[in-house]
């Protein structure tokens, strides 16, 4: 048995097929089918079914995949607890919402490189639901993400980070319009309803019983802005204080009231894999959040 096996194996449950599960570990599709005999050798059981057309994952599959899982957390969190204590050594397997990026997370991951030169941080972007998805199947350790919104994957705790408050963003000179007639008058480009943010938003029209045109529903912020920006409509979407300000020139008007605000959190798995590197990361990315930063831990 190979931890490599074990990563193959859980590709597979996550991906649904041997061919999407060679993709995303590199590796060919006659490698992997070479991994799973390999494991059904050494466990003496038959991992997939396959009297059907995509192989599926047996009741022994299943259990391989869960103690896969928790043996590969396992090994990936040794390198946080070695060195000494003011020491911080190893790979964070990280993830960050697209805000996250553009906000406090790079200067973040400066600092701690900068004071810490073997702490290794790998990140990758998507949207909150999916980071959620791959900290769940094992492919990140941690990510950031907004405050978790159901459904989403059970067994996960978060740490809140900072606050971003919810913004109508519209074309220049519409300062003197009031928020409601700005949504109900205008085309409206909605944020993406399958991310945590656009069914915040989704959430919040619906509660102040404000129908809106939808003219587009897109999932890039910098992409609705754009669009904003060339007068084709108004938009909702959560901006910290150093986004404003970087904003191009368009009215900003606070959405709901009172207004309507976001947590960004760290999101990890409960048994919290990356241990001290992941606090680290907490704690770096709330120094660079400022006044927007929170500084009480919960988990939830």
């Amino acid at each position: 048995m190979s931890l490599r096996a074990l990563r193959t194996l859980v590709a597979i449950a996550q991906h649904g097929s041997f061919v999407r599960a060679a993709e995303a570990v590199c590796l060919t599709q006659s490698a992997v089918s070479l991994h799973v005999r390999s494991l059904e050798e050494d466990f003496h059981a038959a991992l997939f079914d396959r009297t059907r057309r995509v192989p599926v994952l047996t009741e022994a599959g299943h259990r391989a995949v869960e103690r896969a899982r928790e043996i590969l957390a396992l090994y990936d969190g040794i390198a946080s607890e070695l060195g000494d204590q003011g020491e911080l050594a190893g790979r964070l397997r990280m993830g960050a919402i697209p805000t996250a990026l553009a906000g406090p997370l790079p200067a973040a991951l400066a600092a701690l490189r900068k004071a810490y030169p073997r702490f290794r941080v790998m990140v990758n972007s998507g949207m909150s639901a999916e980071l959620a998805i791959r900290i769940d199947a094992g492919e990140l350790d941690a990510a950031v993400t907004t405050e978790p919104v159901k459904p989403h994957p059970a067994g996960l705790a978060s740490t809140p980070l900072y606050q971003e408050g919810f913004w109508i963003v519209a074309p220049t000179g519409m300062e003197s319009h009031d928020a409601r007639s700005l949504l109900r008058e205008n085309a409206f480009i909605r944020f993406d309803r399958r991310s945590w943010a656009g069914r915040k938003i989704d959430a919040e029209l619906r509660r102040m019983r404000l129908p809106v045109q939808t003219d587009m529903e897109l999932d890039s912020q910098d992409a609705i802005v754009q669009m904003v920006a060339s007068g084709l409509g108004v938009a909702v979407i959560p901006l910290s204080q150093r986004e404003r300000a970087r904003l191009p020139e368009l009215t900003c008007i606070p959405f709901a009231s009172p207004q309507a605000k976001r947590t960004v959190v760290l999101l990890e798995r409960e048994d919290r894999p990356a241990g001290r590197l992941a606090a680290a990361l907490a704690a770096a990315i709330r120094v660079q959040a400022g006044d927007e930063a929170i500084h009480e831990e919960k988990s939830s």
